[in-house]
């Protein structure tokens, strides 16, 4: 492979990464981004479902999450959630099941892993 395909397949893949690692700034209520795994997920957001892709490495182990914005949805709305990260303020948690789209582990259990969620303020 040449040099110049080389640096173009590796600029484009360090791109691609970046603008998935990009925190949701302007997300209205109810949008789903994917961002990489090791983007923080963002307060009032969380995480919808974990998944691998090229764009942010390579490997076995999930590397990229859906994030959805709860933020401004309205009082008494229920979601479906990965139990990686915790509720928002004014949310709780009405149920835990197990989710096979929220495995974010190499070594997944079928432990309850999802919750599902519903505004109370």
């Amino acid at each position: 492979m040449s040099l110049q395909r080389t640096m173009a397949l590796a600029a484009t893949g360090s791109a691609a990464c970046l603008f998935l690692a990009a925190p949701p700034s302007h997300a209205a209520p109810g949008d789903v981004t994917t961002v990489c795994a090791s983007t923080l997920t963002p307060a009032g957001f969380v995480d919808v479902s974990w998944g691998t892709s090229l764009s942010c490495g390579s490997g076995s182990a999930p590397n990229i999450k859906q994030i959805k914005q709860l933020t401004g949805l309205a009082v008494g709305t229920t979601v479906n959630a990965c139990a990686s990260t915790y509720p928002p303020a004014g949310w709780v948690q009405t149920s835990t099941y197990y989710s096979s789209s929220c495995r974010y582990s190499v070594v997944p259990s079928f432990n309850p892993n999802a919750w599902t969620l519903k505004r109370v303020s």
